[in-house]
């Protein structure tokens, strides 16, 4: 059992079997499995600061191989698994080779392993955060024929990913327009074994260190949002926040918009019917990619 607690304010209590909700988010919608191979292709990254090679997922557009366009370039969205997930879950259990079709956008699908997408506090070479800021990033703008720009590139994900993509947009305004979250474990950096009492907890302390950690202070949501300055909040990318009402994180979901309420932050919030899994995740998606393309311009 897990408690998700939202740091100087009242605690927020949500006890959960989150074992039995990971395994549950894990199923693909039924008749819904999406085609890997479709417009996809699983390349690698051999990473210096994780010690390994790192596997993405990168989703091209059907034009960027006519010879008649090779010099266009696209803008790009991405994808962060949640926990238990892997980089192959976004283009396995939701339809994005369908969605995808008349986007003219490159979609990638991140590795994030159970890491939080943070740099880990006891372990050196889980490096999440820094890999994907300062090596994949650049790798897939190196590679591929992306619009480098901030206004050309937008980040989101579910459950543990819709945290890391909201704190990257925090924390990284300048690398991103839009940030995304759907069913967003917003309350991650707060909770340790002592509140939490389960593996899950003590293998967030292993990655965000004791509770007075300056690590759990830089990757605390509410406390970004809450000790930021109007002008600070001016630089950042649009937030966008969804999630399920039948959802064991829907309260931490609302407790996060409050803030961004009360601090005046640029975003859009949708609660609807659903819960932690791939059915709710998978309409959520093609939505997202909308509102990506009307932020990238691609759409009125």
């Amino acid at each position: 059992m897990i408690h998700w607690i939202k740091q100087k304010g009242p605690i927020v209590s949500l006890l959960v079997c989150l074992s039995a909700t990971i395994s549950l988010a894990q199923q693909p919608p039924t008749g819904q499995m999406a085609d890997l191979r479709f417009g996809g292709q699983v390349h690698e990254l051999d990473s210096k600061l994780m010690a390994r090679k790192m596997p993405y997922w990168i989703f091209l557009p059907e034009r960027y191989f006519d010879k008649t366009e090779s010099g266009r370039q696209y803008p790009v969205v991405y994808l962060l698994h949640g926990l238990t997930g892997r980089f192959t879950n976004w283009p396995e259990l939701a339809r994005l080779a369908e969605y995808l079709k008349e986007m003219e956008m490159i979609v990638v699908s991140v590795e994030g392993g159970n890491g939080w997408y943070t740099d880990s506090f006891t372990k050196e070479n889980d490096r999440y955060e820094s890999y994907i800021i300062r090596e994949l990033i650049p790798e897939v703008d190196r590679k591929f024929r992306t619009i480098s720009e901030r206004e050309h590139r937008a980040i989101a994900g579910l459950s543990m990913g819709g945290y890391g993509a909201i704190k990257f947009g925090l924390k990284y305004p300048e690398m991103f327009v839009l940030a995304g979250s759907f069913s967003g474990a917003f309350g991650a950096a707060t909770l340790d074994e002592r509140t939490g009492g389960s593996a899950i907890a003590r293998s967030l302390e292993a990655i965000f260190g004791p509770q007075d950690s300056e690590t759990r202070k830089a990757n605390d949501l509410f406390d970004i949002v809450r000790r930021s300055s109007p002008e600070t909040i001016k630089t950042w990318p649009f937030i966008y926040v969804d999630c399920g009402t039948e959802d064991f994180l829907f309260q931490n979901n609302r407790d996060f918009v409050s803030l961004l309420v009360e601090k005046r932050v640029p975003h859009e919030y949708r609660q609807l019917p659903g819960a932690h899994n791939w059915q709710y995740w998978d309409k959520q998606i093609e939505e997202f990619l909308r509102v990506a393309r009307k932020r990238f311009g691609l759409i009125k």
